[in-house]
């Protein structure tokens, strides 16, 4: 059902949510619940406090402030009632829900060996609402696509966090696994596309079943960590193209060199704001280096929306996509 996500909220945090008005609800993006301070939201790149009388307001002494039993009730709903059965997401510092949501934790850290064992007194929430926007890889697809090989490019999108690269890389998936009969498309044949969702955002899986709609010809291995996910589709499930969110650590690197090596295309993100950023990380300096990826799609983000730059290989500009150009005027994340 429409905004399912209200279900996560203590009663009186969702009954201010569901006063405001259904344009803007349906714009939300993240719901900041602090225990003790202002409860925080944001839409369309602005941040606004929730007064107790349902009003947003940017004075934080006249915002709602949830309390302990808001805290405690709100980690009982995400975690299903079993905070126990959630160990890894509370060591990882996230929990993602049904429908592709996330919720970022902050709290007290409990450390061991010198590593983040788990979290403790957790007091504040960060829930990232996952929306689909179909249509909105129209513009970016034509520039991905290699018509003569009938394949798809090997792609890594870029932007800071909250720019909407998940929700470009589900409708890429979606796109790219249905094809495009119609002559505009040439009869663009629709190819076997593999996800790995270590976050479970992007299939915003059920079961083991996408929430969302990624395409008819899609595999989706979900909670599996980047590296192992793509070793394990090149073995088994014998992809055209593997999709996956938020490249950053060596071992991710490696697995997307074999998916190359092995003939497959890869369609990936990154956090960063240029292509130039990334020659300094570890992991994805040397993709970069040795132009592993053949188009980079680097996004930003204004008050007017979402506009897309295109650079291929060499870092030469393809093409920019102004906000006006998306469909509702800009991408929401």
């Amino acid at each position: 059902m429409a905004n399912e996500w209200l279900q996560l909220f203590p009663e009186k945090v969702r009954s201010l949510l569901v006063a405001l008005p259904l344009s803007l609800l349906s714009k939300v993006e993240e719901i900041r619940v602090r225990e003790g301070r202002p409860l925080e939201i944001n839409y369309s790149g602005k941040y606004h406090f929730l007064g107790a009388n349902g009003a947003l307001t940017h004075t934080p002494e006249e915002a709602y402030k949830p309390d302990r039993e808001d805290s405690h009730r709100l980690l009982d709903l995400i975690s299903n009632h079993s905070l126990y059965t959630m160990e890894e997401e509370l060591r990882k510092g996230f929990i993602t829900i049904p429908g592709g949501h996330r919720i970022g934790l902050a709290g007290r850290t409990v450390l061991s060996g010198g590593g983040v064992e788990h979290l403790r007194d957790i007091t504040g929430f960060n829930v990232r609402i996952a929306r689909e926007v179909p249509g909105v890889a129209d513009g970016v697809l034509p520039y991905l696509l290699d018509r003569g090989r009938q394949r798809i490019m090997h792609t890594l999108i870029l932007s800071p966090p909250q720019h909407g690269k998940t929700t470009l890389l589900r409708d890429l998936a979606r796109q790219i696994s249905s094809g495009d009969p119609s002559p505009r498309e040439q009869g663009r044949p629709g190819l076997k596309v593999g996800i790995v969702d270590e976050r479970s955002e992007i299939a915003g899986s059920r079961r083991g079943i996408p929430a969302f709609d990624v395409g008819p010809r899609t595999d989706v291995l979900d909670g599996c960590p980047k590296a192992e996910g793509m070793m394990m589709m090149i073995r088994s499930l014998s992809p055209d193209v593997i999709i996956a969110d938020e490249l950053g650590r060596r071992e991710d690197a490696d697995a997307v060199t074999e998916a190359l090596n092995a003939g497959i295309s890869v369609v990936a993100s990154a956090h960063g704001k240029e292509v130039t950023e990334l020659l300094r990380r570890p992991g994805l300096g040397g993709l970069l280096e040795q132009k592993m990826f053949e188009r980079y799609v680097i996004l930003h983000r204004s008050e007017a929306g979402l506009s897309f730059r295109i650079l291929d290989s060499q870092k030469r500009g393809l093409l920019l996509i102004s906000p006006q150009q998306q469909p509702g005027g800009g991408l929401r994340a």
